[in-house]
């Protein structure tokens, strides 16, 4: 198994991670925003992704193309289609085969939240709604790969949820 990260995971991707995530909110144009995360997400399907799913093992991370189609895509209003024309020739027809949303109120996201915020989860909480209801409509809209967990249960519940998730796919 390999465990990646977005913005993250090569070299480039973590240099992306900190342009991304260490301003201010407003900083970037919402369509440079979308360019950088595909620009990580590139070199990171090219680098790490292809080469672990070729030698058959199992790619578990900690964000992807979905995330963009729900941060960019709703949260800042760029439209799915927009967002989805940058990143489809970016994952190379690597799609994941699950994608696990745990789902929780906006507030209790907040209160959970142990590190300062950073650039986009300072955006606030109609951006984070927007973002929440992004993902509702991709587990909608492809119920076959995008699931939806209530966060709001207790963490074994949680965990025993997304374990057998991930089981039925084995």
């Amino acid at each position: 198994m390999v465990a990646t990260r977005e913005p993250g995971g090569t070299e480039l991707g973590e240099a992306l991670r900190d342009v991304l995530l260490a301003r201010a909110p407003g900083e970037l144009a919402a369509l440079a925003e979308v360019q950088l995360f595909a620009a990580a997400r590139a070199q990171l399907v090219h680098e790490v992704i292809l080469p672990a799913l070729h030698s058959g093992r199992w790619v578990v991370a900690d964000r992807y193309v979905d995330s963009s189609l729900a941060y960019q895509g709703s949260g800042r209003e760029l439209g799915a289609d927009v967002v989805w024309a940058v990143n489809e020739p970016v994952v190379s027809g690597c799609m994941p085969d699950l994608t696990v949303v745990v789902d929780v109120p906006v507030a209790t996201a907040g209160e959970r939240r142990c590190a300062a915020p950073d650039r986009i989860e300072a955006e606030g909480a109609g951006f984070q709604r927007r973002v929440a209801d992004g993902y509702r409509r991709l587990a909608e809209e492809h119920p076959d790969r995008v699931r939806s967990v209530d966060g709001d249960a207790p963490v074994e519940r949680v965990h025993a949820e997304v374990m057998a998730l991930v089981e039925a796919l084995s």
